[in-house]
């Protein structure tokens, strides 16, 4: 069972940097999310280590990118909740995870992803047609 996801990259220099005639071939690096955020490089043996910035110069850039435009996550999946003007009991129950989830969300223990976080979304620009599907998705057919 794996605990996040897992990618092959190939990390090359900079893009600005000019073509050489016999360019050395790069072999690609196995990265895995873990749950927690962080990134660890799965080494040939099987075992893992963390995966460092310093050996991937060229996605710094890329990494200061994403996190400068995500919001809080806490302020944000709290501010979800509070314009829906549900309780979080209500809010868990009408989206289908446990309260426990929310109250972690709004804490800043966890943050939301990947489905959850579009969930949100969706109910941020659209929350009466969010929660008539989910109410939809919810009866017995």
């Amino acid at each position: 069972m794996t605990d996040g996801l897992t990618a092959r990259v190939e990390l090359r220099g900079p893009q600005t940097a000019p073509p050489q005639a016999a360019e050395p071939r790069v072999s690609p690096r196995r990265v895995r999310l873990k749950a927690d955020g962080r990134i660890v490089e799965i080494l040939p043996d099987g075992s893992e280590r963390m995966f460092t910035y310093a050996s991937a110069p060229s996605l710094v850039p890329l990494a200061a990118e994403v996190s400068s435009e995500s919001p809080d996550n806490a302020a944000y999946a709290r501010g979800i909740r509070a314009r829906s003007k549900l309780t979080q009991a209500e809010f868990a129950a009408s989206i289908g995870v446990p309260i426990e989830t929310v109250r972690n969300w709004e804490q800043g223990k966890r943050s939301p992803r990947g489905p959850a976080r579009a969930l949100l979304k969706v109910i941020d620009k659209a929350p009466h047609v969010a929660f008539a599907v989910l109410r939809t998705a919810k009866a017995p057919h």
